[in-house]
């Protein structure tokens, strides 16, 4: 048995169908796609849905843009640190291990929405003015990471 030996089984492979060659092929003038349409011409575009309204035309246009590089603070607000003692140092990582927050993300950000009682040092990101204000009110200070 040689190379030259092998060949397909019997009727398992076919001649190329030469369609559009000659009225004596059986394949001449419309070449087997029947008379008249679109599917007579050239090609259907892959997102034809029959007339139906493409779903590229259905769908809402996203408009506006997404920054690249927003940064993505875990928020706290004031009324928060109320559960710490007097004289605390409050870091993200004590907010974190005292599931205050879920996780860091890009840092701590403190909002001074509800009322503090306490004074404590707050070691954090970014603190908006009036969390600021309220901590350095009560003798507190604020220390921006």
């Amino acid at each position: 048995m040689n190379l030259s030996d092998l060949k397909p089984n019997e009727g398992s492979t076919h001649r190329r169908k030469r369609i559009g060659r000659g009225i004596g092929s059986g394949w001449g003038k419309t070449a087997g796609r029947g008379t008249k349409g679109m599917k007579s011409r050239d090609t259907v575009p892959a997102t034809f849905e029959g007339g139906q309204t493409p779903l590229h035309r259905r769908l809402p246009q996203k408009r506006g843009f997404t920054p690249l590089f927003k940064k993505n603070f875990a928020i706290v607000n004031i009324s928060a640190l109320e559960r710490f003692d007097a004289g605390t140092e409050v870091t993200p990582e004590l907010l974190l291990d005292t599931r205050v927050v879920g996780a860091l993300k890009d840092g701590v950000k403190i909002l001074g929405n509800g009322e503090l009682t306490k004074k404590l040092i707050v070691k954090a990101h970014h603190f908006s003015k009036s969390a600021a204000e309220k901590i350095t009110a009560l003798g507190g200070t604020f220390e921006t990471i």
